[in-house]
């Protein structure tokens, strides 16, 4: 397959999944812009068609702003793949509003700030993908997690009516739900564990290793092949979907 011409953008690139996903398009010809918070950590990763971009998911005028600047220099967005996230669990009674403000305000804000960001130019094109990284934790209930797993869910609403609102046009809205990925998510995740727990280092990475139906963690090179798979000519029937990535069936 060939994006070339194409130009994605994908939020929070520059570390683990979206550094994955933008190395996967940019492989394939597209020119990436990937967007966070810490530019050094995006221009450590830019180059070879990827293109760094500091933007703040949380902030209105950030995304507008920053998608305008990249759509400027590279063309209308036809990629759009919104995959900045927070991923930490605390029990409803111990949080704070301050806390679920925020998780929400990065995981579901800013998803729909970049979706409805890139759809202004993209909806003067003939072609569009946009590809969510929901989790796991959008399907079902996750343990310990109330805040995270409601912004999950809430990412695949939206994918599922954006899915519907574009029927029988040429763009597609899907969703990746993967389980626990091998990135320095679950470095950190580990030594929560520990904290909480008083467990040792293996036991309570185990506890992520287990959780998966395969019993292993899974690679960002998967995560990334699908979605690449979801920007190809053969996934055009594709819509309004939330793709398990997780060794089984939840």
């Amino acid at each position: 397959m060939s994006l070339a011409g194409k130009h994605a953008i994908v939020t929070g690139g520059g570390t683990g999944i979206g550094l994955g996903i933008a190395r996967a398009l940019a492989a394939q010809g597209a020119e990436v812009t990937i967007t966070g918070r810490r530019l050094e950590t995006l221009q450590a990763a830019a180059g070879n068609g990827i293109h760094a971009l500091a933007m703040d998911v949380q902030n209105e005028a950030s995304v507008v702003d920053g998608i305008a600047s990249a759509v400027a220099a590279r063309g209308p967005i036809q990629i759009c793949v919104p995959n900045a996230g927070i991923a930490e669990g605390r029990a409803l009674h111990k949080m704070d509003l301050e806390f679920w403000r925020n998780m929400v305000a990065t995981n579901l804000d800013g998803v729909f700030l970049t979706i409805r960001e890139s759809l202004k130019s993209m909806h003067q094109t003939d072609w569009g993908r946009v590809v969510a990284v929901s989790s796991i934790a959008g399907l079902k209930g996750l343990r310990g997690a109330p805040c995270y797993t409601a912004t999950k869910h809430g990412v695949i609403g939206l994918i599922r009516a954006l899915a519907e609102d574009h029927l029988g046009k040429p763009y597609t809205f899907n969703a990746i739900c993967p389980a626990y990925v091998d990135t320095d998510i679950i470095t950190r995740n580990t030594e929560s564990i520990m904290a909480r727990t008083g467990m040792d280092e293996a036991a309570a990475r185990d506890v992520m290793v287990g959780a998966n139906k395969h019993g292993r963690l899974i690679t960002v090179e998967e995560v990334a092949e699908t979605a690449l798979w979801l920007c190809s000519a053969q996934s055009g029937s594709v819509n309004g979907q939330a793709i398990q990535i997780a060794g089984g069936d939840f």
